[in-house]
């Protein structure tokens, strides 16, 4: 992407994986001509040990399942899913299924996966249950460091944003020596609405230029990575800013919307994963934390990686034709530069 969001810079890939540790793995469904839906992991780290989290929902018409725990505990434990509307039970199942797979068969277990769903049933035939518990297993293995697809891929491949074709984008940027980084599920936005740096684009870019699919609020999740060393309250508050980032781009959780933020740290605190306390375990536990009254620079990051992801699902996105014929028209970035440009210097 060469239009600069913002004024930091970004991580080694510009993704939420520049964060160590953090890996990411799709798997795209496009069958026929009404099949355009998918899968995507999103795994912070190889062990079991708890991670200190915190969310923030815009507005609450959607799902992201486990949060209610993570509000209450403060720790994200479980990889992330992310899917259709009508697919979360399936992932999240698989998930249970692949924690268990690695478990003592004696074991007393429970898990409370995090699950994310924006709905694709403009394009895809989301009644049609399509993603099963075999391809969370392939996204599973295909989870990885380094660049993250983008675009029209995995869970991602039927979302719409701000009438042009979504879906997943990602983002990071580095600030007082720590990473921010944003994986987002855009399916949200109205056309009129979307601004890129602060420029009202949208008004330029009505149906007229490029036909609308789908007009209504439609959803975003957000997933806020850092490997800042911070606490529930303060992952609670960096997922709070990222919400600024889905404003910056228009973005307004609407009735209709579903606008979830879940942020964590990646720094391991040595929090325990077992439930009950265990003979000779330590009654308490010493944590770092970033002094609160540091934490505006990782609230700027956190504002700009999830704008940059936004705009980055936008651009990486191509033109997809789905279910009874409905066209998402890809938003190009020549098309997105020259009402920038006119809207910089206007006539």
């Amino acid at each position: 992407m060469t239009i600069a969001i913002g004024t930091l810079p970004s991580g080694p890939v510009d993704a939420i994986t520049d964060v160590d540790g953090i890996r990411v793995g799709s798997v795209t469904l496009i069958e026929g001509e009404a099949v355009r839906t998918g899968v995507t992991v999103v795994i912070a780290h190889d062990g079991r040990e708890p991670l200190f989290a915190g969310s923030h929902t815009l507005n609450g018409n959607g799902e992201l399942t486990g949060l209610e725990w993570i509000r209450d505990w403060g720790c994200l434990s479980t990889p992330i899913g992310l899917t259709n509307t009508h697919s979360v039970g399936v992932v999240r199942d698989a998930i249970v299924a692949a924690d268990v797979a690695g478990r003592d068969p004696d074991e007393a277990y429970w898990s409370l996966p995090v699950v994310g769903e924006t709905w694709d049933g403009v394009l895809n035939d989301i009644n049609g249950f399509h993603v099963r518990p075999e391809h969370v297993q392939e996204a599973f293995a295909r989870a990885a460091s380094g660049p993250v697809e983008v675009g029209a891929v995995g869970s991602g491949t039927g979302m719409i944003c701000h009438g042009f074709k979504g879906g997943l984008g990602s983002a990071s940027r580095v600030v007082d020596g720590w990473t921010v980084g944003v994986l987002v599920q855009a399916n949200h936005g109205r056309r009129d609405r979307l601004a890129v740096n602060g420029l009202p684009v949208g008004r330029l870019l009505g149906p007229e230029v490029v036909p609308l699919p789908w007009e209504t609020g439609g959803s975003i999740i957000v997933l806020c990575a850092t490997d800042a060393p911070l606490l529930p309250h303060q992952c609670r508050r960096l997922a709070q800013r990222c919400a600024l980032g889905i404003g910056r781009t228009g973005g307004a959780g609407e009735h209709s919307s579903g606008d979830f933020v879940l942020a964590f740290s990646t720094v391991r605190q040595g929090v325990p994963a077992n439930e009950e306390a265990r003979e000779g375990e330590p009654a308490t536990r010493s944590v770092t934390m970033v002094a609160d009254n540091r934490m505006a620079p990782l609230f700027y990051a956190a504002i700009e990686a999830t704008e940059a992801a936004i705009v980055n699902a936008l651009l990486a996105a191509e033109t997809i034709t789905g279910r009874g014929g409905a066209t998402a028209h890809a938003l190009t970035e020549e098309r997105l530069l020259d009402a920038m440009a006119r809207l910089s210097h206007p006539l």
